[in-house]
Parts: structure tokens; C-alpha cells; sequence
């Protein structure tokens, strides 16, 4: 079984900064591309970074210049430093990892249950 388990989310005003922790566990063999993604009350889940394995990032230009997406490979974990904060930001943050389970050929997208994040003041 694998588990992907987000934390670090919570209330800040507008301005302030939090980061975010994905951790992967259980069967896994292998992890293709990581990344964090965002769903609003009454809006579509949306991307808001991800990063391959050798480090390639990619940024949603809502958060360019503000969040940085980081991993460690070692240790099974992605990363989201959320700087300069703005209301717009609030949203359940989820992390997504696409991997490989051990036994299994293929590669699939797992999902953590997401974290809240609240930027108010």
C-alpha cells in the first residue's frame, strides 16, 4: 500500500509564509514527477507546481516568484515554500506523486487527502 500524508498547512495573514511536507510511504520502487496541486471552495482543482525526479520544476504563473517546489529523493518527500502569501491562496493543497509500487510494471498517480491552508487576516 502507499500513502502520500501532507502537513504544514494552516492559517496565515496576508504576507506570511508556510511550508508545506508531502511524505510518501509504503511499497514503492520508484517516484516519476512530484507536485502540489489546489482546489478552492466551488473552483476546480488546479496545478500549482510539480518537479521531476532530476529537479526540473514547473509553476503555475498565479505562484512564479512566490512558491518554490523542492524534493528529497532520499527521503521520499516534496516540499512547497509558500512566500508572500495573498487570500486568493487559500485552498486544500494536495500533494501528487506519480510512482511506481513494487511488483507492479506501470507507473500511476497517487494522491495525498490535502491539507488546508487560510490566508486571512
Amino acid at each position: 500500500q502507499v500513502q502520500l500524508v501532507e502537513s504544514g498547512g494552516g492559517l496565515v495573514q496576508p504576507g506570511g509564509a508556510l511550508r508545506l511536507s508531502c511524505a510518501a510511504s509504503g511499497s514503492i520502487l520508484s517516484i516519476n514527477a512530484m507536485g502540489w496541486y489546489r482546489q478552492a471552495p466551488g473552483k476546480q482543482r488546479e496545478l500549482v507546481a510539480t518537479i521531476t525526479r532530476d529537479g526540473m520544476t514547473n509553476y503555475a504563473d498565479s505562484v512564479k516568484g512566490r512558491f518554490t517546489i523542492s524534493r528529497d529523493n532520499s527521503k521520499k518527500m516534496a516540499y512547497l515554500q509558500m512566500n508572500s502569501l495573498k487570500p486568493e491562496d487559500t485552498a486544500v493543497y494536495y500533494c501528487n506523486a506519480n510512482l511506481q509500487r513494487v511488483g507492479v510494471v506501470w507507473f500511476r498517480d497517487y494522491w495525498g487527502q490535502g491539507t488546508q491552508v487560510t490566508v486571512s487576516p
